[in-house]
């Protein structure tokens, strides 16, 4: 039997992807440096800032007091 909550969570990330060619042309406000996509978290990742910046309803938002900021892992 399939497991449909992978089915589901598939379908919203896919309902909800960001643009590839947005993604190459954002940058991170703060550090002005590239970003990575996680796609699992719907968030993009400044690795230099150490911040996650959300993804809503395919939409990211760029700002800083918005971001999540990343552990030491």
């Amino acid at each position: 039997m399939p497991d449909s909550s992978k089915d589901t969570s598939r379908a919203k990330t896919e309902a909800h992807a960001v643009d590839p060619k947005l993604l190459e042309i954002l940058v991170c406000p703060l550090t002005k440096q590239t970003l990575s996509y996680d796609v699992d978290a719907q968030e993009l990742i400044s690795k230099k800032a150490r911040l996650a910046y959300p993804i809503r309803d395919g939409i990211p938002i760029m700002l800083v007091e918005e971001a999540r900021e990343l552990g030491d892992d």
